[in-house]
């Protein structure tokens, strides 16, 4: 049986400021999940993945963390709109952005930009609560009224002295994140985790790699903004390399058929069309956007959603997915 990729009500029974810009929103919610994953919800029409600040072994609520985008549709209207007693639509925890299962006594070093501590604090409570592996955690905010968790995480730090190994960065007062900074933390046994803001996490990636961290040991979790695409995005014009084949897709009762382009996901395949498909992290994750593939064949580059039964029934994360043969039909299922 597929697992449960839809939708399903749940209600805000608290509603905490954490910062100016930064709310927390606690959910009466009865499902299990892991450290690090995180929410898709449905709010006027358009889908928004927030990662959970809470962790399943030490916290009796679910809670998810949203920082207020200016001009965001979405993070906008729960700051403004939601109350306790109201009700949003959520998909299951999803995410691959969790502790490792052969992670053993490593250390844990974790990199936070912003908002990116949302789901890293998720992982550092779970990491203390039910392991002895120490912890190194570089926080960069913009000042320190803008620190999400500082409070939280100074009282972990001192409930677990020796373990945590916590360092706060404020723009403001420091500068920006430096690759000294970096390498202060980057223990070179340790598992690395990192999320923020993408020039944070370039610079963390970049520092760790010329450090000589492993690639399979730094673990990164990407959310693109998910702005609403117009029904005409194409791809610039001018010449490209022909690709002999076609990619149909149906959706909900309508069928467009468009000419493949090399490297082009069925997602963007999909907009192309002129089509506005369902979608949230556009990074395998979520199977927001997954739909069924009833010709033709395609590869997923990442696939953390999907189990074996839905790949061998033909469902594809539409947004990994690029057809391996000459005509594809890939049709999206309500």
């Amino acid at each position: 049986m597929a697992r449960d990729h839809g939708f399903h009500p749940v209600r805000i029974t608290r509603v905490v400021d954490e910062t100016p810009d930064t709310r927390t929103f606690t959910l009466d919610a009865r499902f299990p999940y892991r450290a690090g994953q995180f929410l898709t919800f449905k709010v006027c029409g358009t889908l928004r993945s927030y990662s959970m600040s809470s962790s399943p072994d030490t916290d009796g609520e679910v809670c998810v963390t949203v920082k207020r985008v200016p001009g965001g549709l979405v993070s906008g209207w729960m700051h403004e709109r939601l109350r306790p007693g109201d009700s949003l639509e959520a998909t299951l925890p999803g995410g691959s952005f969790c502790l490792r299962g052969d992670a053993g006594d490593r250390p844990l070093v974790a990199y936070a930009g912003g908002s990116g501590i949302t789901p890293v604090f998720s992982l550092v409570k779970s990491t203390l609560a039910t392991t002895g592996r120490d912890v190194g955690l570089l926080t960069a905010h913009q000042s320190a009224g803008a620190a999400i968790f500082r409070q939280a995480l100074d009282a972990l730090a001192a409930r677990h002295p020796g373990r945590l190994d916590l360092r706060h960065h404020f723009d403001d007062r420091d500068g920006l994140v430096t690759p000294a900074e970096i390498r202060a933390l980057a223990d070179e046994g340790a598992d690395f985790y990192v999320c923020g803001p993408e020039p944070f996490m370039a610079l963390v990636e970049q520092t760790l790699t010329a450090h000589r961290i492993a690639p399979e040991r730094i673990l990164v979790e990407r959310f693109t903004p998910t702005a609403p695409v117009e029904a005409a995005e194409e791809a610039p014009a001018g010449p490209s390399e022909p690709v002999a084949g076609t990619v149909t897709v149906d959706l909900r009762g309508e069928r467009r058929t468009v000419p493949q382009r090399p490297g082009e996901t069925l997602l963007q395949s999909a907009r192309r069309a002129g089509f506005t498909p369902p979608f949230s992290c556009e990074s395998g994750d979520c199977a927001t956007c997954m739909a069924r593939l009833t010709d033709g064949e395609a590869k997923m580059r990442v696939n953390n959603a999907l189990d074996a039964d839905e790949v061998a029934e033909g469902h594809v994360l539409t947004c990994q997915a690029e057809p391996t043969t000459p005509d594809v039909t890939v049709v999206y299922e309500d």
